[in-house]
């Protein structure tokens, strides 16, 4: 029972923590994810959609099921549940899409919250309880069965927490399973329903850790026998109602005299050791907030310097495809101009050579890309400067709040400066030609 309470005070403080994290994480844009932590929200997209097996919904990822009901045994022997007879779904990698962009999602080995877009209790009178399920019958059957589906469609909204990282095939950005990430879940609920529920499921472990405390104190004073007695007779009253109540009568005068001071050691211990380990906790959150303040401000300079690379060359490119441009146009030119002349024989080498190497003018489409890459370019910048204010935020806030401010004060803790535009002494790329 110790090593339960113990087991059950690690849980919820995991849950503790993982609310922290999930309540100090800004929500990002597609174009402004970058390498760590992140939380999005978007709609789920995909090029070639499933179809689902019983709702027949176009879906990204779905998962269905269908369970037979049955009755085994007679008197107290009876007994009834369900059992699993078919099962299936189909799942792959696929967008989230927001406002900004697009981005890759692969959901192996993710924490997966699916919405359920299909359930239905059928017997056989109904068309569906053999088109979609099996001939054969379990045994006992009730005939009865539950057809439910799970999925993520498309177009529907989902969050996801997880970790960006660099995607193999490609040049760009995705989120996947990584065993760095602290948690990686994919979600049809918002942020705010899945942030109560670990709160909740805190409280459920504390709860446990409490009780394990108080009956391992109980145990230690009272002794194995009236405490057994106790269970025991508890559990006969639930389970056989024509069971005497003489072993819980018994169990409750052995134990009663020990009750409050099980209470005092017992769970008195136990809250000790949850305020040690909130406190650690606690501080380790904070620490780990500061670290990512300073890794968002960091990720500002990368798109600066991203800017500095690409910019001056794609701008060096559309110089050499305009130029090429001009001496192709001049050619041109000339040759018409000498036509009433004769033939333009002596301008076809030139001009022949020109058109070998670039069969194609693309200097409208380079100016075109230079200009994608321009607003891009400034777009991240801008998203890294709004991430770093958003998460600087939450340190603040937390550096303000009671009890984090008290262990801030212990390490000195200071808030951090809010980015702000006018302090800016970088400038935007300039682009001459």
């Amino acid at each position: 029972m110790l090593a339960g309470s113990g087991l059950a005070l690690g849980f919820a403080l995991d849950y503790k923590r993982k609310q922290r994290l999930l309540d100090d994480t800004p929500i990002s844009k597609t174009l402004g994810v970058f390498i760590g932590e992140v939380e999005l929200v978007g709609v789920c997209e995909r090029k070639d959609p499933y179809t689902s097996y019983l709702a027949n919904e176009r879906c990204v990822f779905y998962s269905w099921e269908v369970t037979e009901h049955w009755t085994r045994g007679v008197g107290k022997s009876r007994r009834s549940g369900t059992d699993v007879v078919a099962s299936g779904g189909e799942a792959a990698g696929f967008y989230l899409k927001d406002e900004a962009g697009f981005i890759w999602i692969d959901p192996e080995g993710a924490e997966l919250e699916l919405s359920l877009i299909f359930c239905d209790h059928v017997t056989p009178s109904d068309s569906l309880y053999y088109d979609k399920g099996p001939r054969e019958a379990v045994e006992g059957t009730d005939s009865r069965r539950t057809f439910t589906e799970k999925a993520f469609t498309v177009g529907m909204t989902i969050f996801v927490r997880g970790r960006a990282s660099e995607r193999t095939d490609v040049v760009a950005v995705q989120i996947a399973k990584d065993d760095k990430a602290d948690m990686f879940i994919i979600s049809c609920r918002k942020e705010q329903a899945i942030s109560e529920g670990m709160s909740a499921w805190s409280g459920v472990w504390h709860f446990v850790g409490a009780t394990s405390a108080f009956i391992s104190a109980l145990v230690i004073f009272a002794g194995y026998v009236p405490v057994g007695q106790v269970a025991g007779g508890f559990m006969a009253m639930l389970f056989d109602k024509k069971h005497p109540t003489e072993m819980f009568s018994k169990g409750l005068v052995g134990v009663g005299p020990f009750v409050l001071q099980s209470i005092l050691v017992g769970v008195g211990l136990y809250l000790l050791a949850r305020l040690i380990g909130w406190t650690w906790m606690c501080f380790n959150s904070v620490v780990g907030l500061r670290n990512r303040v300073a890794q968002a401000y960091s990720l500002i300079d990368v798109q600066l310097k991203r800017r500095a690379d690409i910019i001056d060359r794609l701008v060096a490119c559309v110089k050499g495809f305009r130029e090429h441009e001009v001496a192709v146009q001049r050619l041109v030119t000339e040759a018409r101009a000498r036509m009433g002349d004769g033939p333009v024989k002596a301008l076809a080498p030139g001009l022949q050579a020109v058109v070998e190497s670039y069969p194609e003018i693309r200097a409208l489409a380079s100016f075109d890309l230079l200009r994608k890459n321009l607003i891009e370019t400034e777009d991240r910048i801008a998203l890294a400067r709004g991430y770093h204010n958003n998460i600087a935020t939450f340190y603040n806030n937390r550096l303000e709040r009671v009890p984090d401010s008290y262990l801030a004060g212990l390490v000195k803790m200071k808030p951090e400066s809010l980015f702000e535009a006018e302090g800016f002494t970088y400038h935007p790329a300039a682009v001459a030609f």
